[in-house]
């Protein structure tokens, strides 16, 4: 499941397996053309995949973007593939929206 919630400067992205829960979270801030990312919470298995997404989506919308991500197990690549997609989707689709 994937919800996002978005603020003037910024977004919350929350990916969850089964049930709703808050998981690992990485927050990242873009500025003058750079990206900062920090653990807040850090994840058993996906910390890399939480950081690309904050990166990504901080650096799309020019602000902050918080990313929790609670999971079970390790995610395969066609997972993250599709979440990926489906976060691009999303903020692409956002972002036109805000044009």
């Amino acid at each position: 499941m994937l919800q996002t919630i978005f603020f003037q400067n910024g977004c919350f992205l929350i990916i969850t397996e089964g049930e709703q829960r808050v998981g690992a979270i990485s927050v990242a801030i873009s500025t003058s053309n750079r990206v900062n990312v920090a653990k807040v919470i850090p994840s058993k298995y996906d910390s890399m995949f939480i950081n690309t997404v904050a990166e990504k989506v901080s650096s799309m919308i020019n602000g902050i973007c918080l990313v929790s991500l609670h999971n079970k197990t390790q995610l395969q690549l066609d997972d993250m593939k599709a979440i990926m997609g489906e976060v691009m989707m999303i903020i692409g689709s956002k972002k036109f929206e805000g044009e």
